[in-house]
């Protein structure tokens, strides 16, 4: 996931990401947490990892750092939350911090927009935002599984943000 922009006073994540994310086994976060209490709601839910993004301060920098590259089930997974690169579009930065890397998904967020795309040898997927849609017209969040020497990545949507 990425993008939660979670407010000091808010006091949940909304319904559907948790019920939606019951049963994960780890929970990916491409930045953009803006307040620690997100982690410690995740948390609740599974073990996370993640990186920091342009709205977060510097105690989740300082836990996350700004890219990360992880082995998962057999796959490098590159996360970075996508402000930062080379390239004019987020998903062009967002590659951009893993040429060479072989990176066979390269996890971002920052426009809120859902994406899925292969580029190359790496799929790019932002899963969007639980919390801030903007321009979207629903909330969304994205579950990847890494099973068989296989990789399936899915969004999820929904409307109500309580």
């Amino acid at each position: 996931m990425s993008d939660t922009h979670l407010s000091g006073t808010a006091g949940k994540l909304p319904d559907e990401l948790v019920r939606g994310l019951q049963g994960v086994e780890f929970i990916l976060h491409a930045g953009d947490w803006t307040h620690p209490r997100a982690v410690a709601l995740l948390e609740a839910i599974a073990p996370v990892d993640g990186v920091a993004g342009n709205n977060d301060g510097p105690d989740l920098v300082r836990r996350f750092g700004k890219k990360k590259l992880l082995e998962l089930g057999g796959f490098r997974i590159g996360i970075v939350h996508g402000d930062i690169g080379w390239g004019r579009w987020t998903e062009q930065k967002a590659l951009s911090n893993f040429e060479g890397e072989d990176a066979a998904v390269i996890l971002f967020g920052h426009s809120h927009t859902p994406y899925r795309k292969q580029h190359g040898a790496s799929l790019l997927f932002n899963p969007g935002s639980p919390l801030q849609k903007r321009r979207q017209p629903r909330y969304s969040y994205g579950i990847m599984e890494l099973a068989g020497g296989s990789i399936r990545t899915e969004h999820y949507y929904f409307d109500d943000r309580s």
